[in-house]
């Protein structure tokens, strides 16, 4: 297991590797549940006297989303009630500079490392350690610590390379979030395990129900849901005028939804009726025998919402992975906020993972102290739960 930041002397120079990608909006960079999080590490390490440079992403190149952090600064520095320094510059002379300026007490966010050429390339941690952004920052620091769980399933020079040539320790949300979201696999539950997946993508979700075990059943939603219908006769699965959600993942993934289906089907719960925008408006339902689909559905249905919260009430332990329906328009919000109800009235041990579904928590007015952990991690989440390795742990584990 890795060292934490509980490790850490205090009065240290510490180059700390954040999370902060945030939606971008015209521009302007959004706030997001990232920012606090990682904000309580920053004030812990703070107040222990250290002197933290902060490296952040935001973004890919060619994306409207690649901005620098000069927002991202101002928007931590209102989480964490100081001033937060910001440098146009990762590694460079004035970069340098300002790092050297730095005391006990006081944070430089440096500029968006996905601007540095050697950052995104998928390398191995040994490369990435010979190169020069971690070759020029390491020497300028005590020890490094990697907050940013989020990420750690890729082979950033940022996230694998400086454990390899300076002490590495993990930041507060890398150790609550790899413990809770690691849970499936280190725990054991006396009683049933629900996990509920939604969402968008089947490449996504698919790993999740042929790889993690110990879930007793799978309750299914949102677009895969819908392919998973497909796969079981129902009519529904299919682009109609407007859409293109469909058709393409089921000429990729029709095979193995067909397999995962017959082989575990006894574990699969799917909808029995779904939810659509009618002709005034409103939220129209439709069961699933029978239908034919002449237009987008947005939601599962009424008797889905129940058949789901019935299971997660009866469940020791309830895993959530993707929406089960567009909540952001409270007409299609009440498959996704059913269950996230039913959640937090149950005893369970319970983590809602994923940014966009954790999203729905505050906006109908739940309480994250409802739930076992709410999890800021997208991929690095499933990655956990299929027991995949997540390299950015590995190498802070590598003693």
């Amino acid at each position: 297991m890795f060292t934490t930041i509980d490790d850490l002397e205090s009065g240290q120079k510490l180059l700390v590797r954040f999370d902060l990608n945030a939606p971008v909006e015209d521009g302007v960079v959004q706030d997001n549940r990232r920012f606090q999080r990682h904000a309580d590490t920053l004030s812990e390490l703070l107040d222990d006297g250290h002197a933290v440079a902060v490296l952040a992403h935001q973004g890919r190149p060619g994306r409207d989303s690649f901005v620098s952090l000069d927002q991202h600064a101002d928007i931590l520095a209102d989480h964490i009630g100081r001033e937060v320094s910001f440098v146009p510059d990762t590694d460079g002379e004035e970069a340098l500079e300002a790092i050297r300026d730095l005391e006990g007490g006081e944070v430089l966010l440096l500029e968006n490392v996905r601007m540095c050429d050697d950052e995104l390339p998928e390398k191995d941690p040994a490369e990435h350690a010979e190169s020069d952004l971690v070759q020029t920052l390491a020497p300028e620091f005590d020890a490094y610590v990697n907050d940013a769980y989020s990420a750690a399933h890729r082979a950033h020079a940022s996230l694998v390379g400086f454990p390899l040539v300076m002490d590495a320790y993990a930041g507060r949300v890398m150790e609550t979030e790899y413990t809770a979201n690691s849970a499936i696999q280190d725990k054991e539950f006396d009683g049933p395990v629900t996990m509920v997946l939604g969402g968008t993508k089947a490449e996504d979700l698919i790993p999740v129900i042929e790889r993690v075990d110990g879930v007793d059943r799978f309750c299914l939603g949102g677009i895969v849901g819908e392919l998973f219908l497909r796969a079981a006769g129902h009519d529904v699965g299919y682009d109609v005028e407007g859409t293109d959600f469909f058709d393409d993942q089921w000429e990729s993934h029709r095979e193995t939804i067909e397999e995962i289906l017959e082989t575990y089907g006894d574990r699969l719960t799917l909808a029995v009726d779904l939810a659509y925008e009618d002709d005034d408006g409103d939220r129209g339902e439709i069961s699933v025998d029978g239908a034919t689909k002449e237009t987008s559905f947005l939601d599962v249905g009424s008797n889905t919402t129940e058949t789901y919260a019935d299971l997660v009430s009866e469940s020791e332990a309830v895993f959530v992975k993707g929406a089960l329906g567009v909540f952001e328009d409270e007409r299609f919000s009440d498959g996704t906020v059913g269950v996230l109800e039913a959640i937090a009235e149950t005893d369970c041990f319970s983590v809602v993972g994923g940014g966009d579904t954790s999203r729905a928590i505050p906006m109908y007015g739940l309480s994250e102290d409802d739930f076992s952990h709410v999890s800021i991690a997208g991929g690095a989440y499933v990655a956990a739960l299929t027991g995949e390795s997540l390299i950015a742990i590995d190498v802070l584990d590598r003693e």
